[in-house]
């Protein structure tokens, strides 16, 4: 607060007001109270609670902690490549579903464990590249398309239209 104005010819000048803070001076004490203590002592009449520490935890090996499990999914999907291109004879289907609502999941994977389970040596992928919007497609590699829904918008009545039963047995006619 700045000091009154004096009114006259000045010579009653207004002092300063000096006030010392009372936080300033508390922590002041906290610190030289706390200096001037061994480390192990405590204040006297203090209630000691005891905490239990939880053990050190273990360090995991490379491959469970994620860094060596990326390298070796790598590997596993090079092998399986190799694999792939060695028998063209089996059919490989991609169903494309957008990542926009659980709807378009729950389909994909219905219509996945469908396909592997009637079809032996069929391969099923599940969005092998970024989605679509709004996108239900099933088609086979490099082929035939079987089910192409684009640009749908909520509440995706075409896709919850279908049965996905009779879309299962269609797809199995048409690959066998």
């Amino acid at each position: 607060m700045a000091p009154r104005k004096s009114k006259g010819d000045g010579e009653e000048k207004a002092k300063p007001l000096t006030q010392t803070s009372t936080r300033v001076t508390r922590s002041m004490d906290r610190q030289t109270r706390s200096a001037t203590k061994p480390d192990g002592a405590k204040a006297a009449g203090s209630i000691t609670k005891q905490v239990k520490l939880a053990s050190p935890k273990r360090k995991k090996p490379a491959t469970e902690t994620g860094r060596g499990a990326k390298k070796a999914k790598k590997d596993e999907e090079k092998e399986e490549e190799a694999a792939e291109v060695e028998d063209p004879t089996k059919p490989k289907i991609v169903i494309e579903h957008c990542k926009q609502c659980n709807a378009f999941k729950t389909r994909a994977i219905q219509v996945k464990e469908g396909l592997e389970g009637a079809v032996p040596g069929v391969t099923v992928t599940l969005n092998p590249e970024k989605p679509r919007r709004g996108c239900f497609e099933i088609r086979e590699e490099g082929g035939q398309t079987f089910i192409s829904l684009l640009a749908m918008k909520r509440p995706f009545a075409p896709m919850k239209a279908l049965d996905m039963e009779e879309v299962i047995e269609d797809i199995i006619k048409k690959i066998k």
